[in-house]
């Protein structure tokens, strides 16, 4: 049968998401699960969808095909390209705050992070007064693109993108071949194994070793962009404690604070407050944005929920940048009981908030993100 390989790969990848060792509950393996669901759909989608001579953007990670500590704030697209030939990225750019543009020399595997063969922001393209622009290229080596369009505010418009070969645009691709449909089966079953252990290994380079309830100063992102910094750390929460998280507010024009399973993936970001952007976030008469972090509701605007999960993954990004950033402009992180949040926050009165007015934070999330995606 054409699909063995896809169904060996997904008994094998099941049994490494079965095996991990964090986890802990019947909630850990569950969410393992869908989150092994999620990795089978993008993999399938990426194989029988992409086009050696057609490039074609697709998505690879969103709210439903997690992976790589997803940020609920990014829309992810990509496409593989090879040398010797000419590409152009076409598009109409959006409201969004950030549009970025990466040739990754190669993937990630569980041993590797490939260097960048080229990295920038739309700031280095010519966008007409009409918002269109054009980007032509040819890779030096074997590449993927991946372009990332970043929302500081929710409510901001998308934009357009397209890419074609130059060499085979109005031309279609050959008739489907049974080798063809072997080669695919085989090819999503690869990225599967890949993509699982990659993301199960990632964190023990860039989280794990730190100390828990820390976070690092701000720092370029390994891998990343040249105008994105980052800043990690991973909590560890007993009953009835929480995290305050206390930094300045930002002039980057986009600050994004999210939290992730030990799965390496964004929690649930529409249903629930798991993340703040620059826009969502509250900030504090002295200019400072205190953020709480637990499971038990303390009723402030800045709430970020842990889903039960005692522990996780905290994350920073900075974009768009034009400065270098330093431990000045990076976070503070205190651990405490739920019980004294009221008297970690100086401004408490002022944070307060409504369960109605909660109730409509999270309708708007929902709202946003489905017009997002429909956009």
């Amino acid at each position: 049968m054409y699909s063995e390989p896809l169904s060996a790969a997904i008994a094998e990848a099941e049994k490494l998401v079965a095996a991990a060792p964090h986890i802990e509950t019947e909630a850990d393996l569950l969410e393992g699960l869908q989150y092994l669901a999620g990795g089978v759909e993008a993999c399938v989608h990426a194989a029988f969808n992409s086009e050696r001579d057609h490039p074609f953007l697709l998505s690879g990670t969103g709210p439903f095909t997690k992976m790589g500590l997803d940020n609920p704030d990014t829309l992810y697209f990509g496409t593989v390209v090879r040398p010797g030939n000419d590409y152009v990225v076409r598009g109409v750019r959006g409201t969004t705050t950030d549009l970025s543009f990466q040739l990754l020399g190669g993937e990630y595997t569980d041993d590797n992070v490939p260097a960048s063969e080229a990295a920038f922001d739309d700031r280095e393209l010519d966008i007409s007064a009409d918002g269109t622009f054009s980007w032509r290229f040819q890779p030096k080596t074997p590449a993927q693109l991946v372009i990332r369009e970043v929302y500081n505010d929710w409510a901001a418009q998308r934009g357009t993108l397209s890419i074609s070969r130059t060499d085979t645009e109005g031309t279609a691709p050959p008739p489907l071949t049974r080798q063809l449909i072997e080669k695919r089966y085989a090819a999503a079953g690869k990225q599967l194994i890949n993509r699982v252990k990659t993301w199960l290994a990632f964190p023990q380079w860039f989280y794990l070793n730190l100390p828990v309830n820390t976070m690092v100063a701000p720092r370029l992102t390994p891998g990343g962009l040249a105008t994105q910094y980052s800043s990690a750390g991973h909590y560890e929460l007993g009953p009835g404690q929480a995290l305050v998280i206390t930094l300045p507010v930002s002039d980057a024009p986009y600050l994004g604070f999210q939290l992730g399973s030990l799965w390496y993936i964004s929690l649930d970001y529409i249903n629930h407050q798991t993340s703040l952007n620059g826009t969502q976030a509250q900030a504090d008469p002295d200019g400072k944005i205190r953020i709480v972090v637990s499971d038990s509701d303390p009723g402030v605007t800045n709430w970020v929920e842990t889903l039960g999960h005692r522990r996780g993954f905290l994350q920073f990004r900075w974009q768009r940048v034009s400065r270098q950033l330093t431990e000045a402009d990076g976070p503070t992180v205190e651990l405490i009981d739920v019980d004294a949040v009221q008297a970690a926050l100086p401004f408490y009165d002022h944070n307060k908030i409504s369960q109605e007015d909660w109730r409509a934070r999270i309708t708007q999330r929902q709202q946003q993100i489905a017009n997002r995606m429909l956009g």
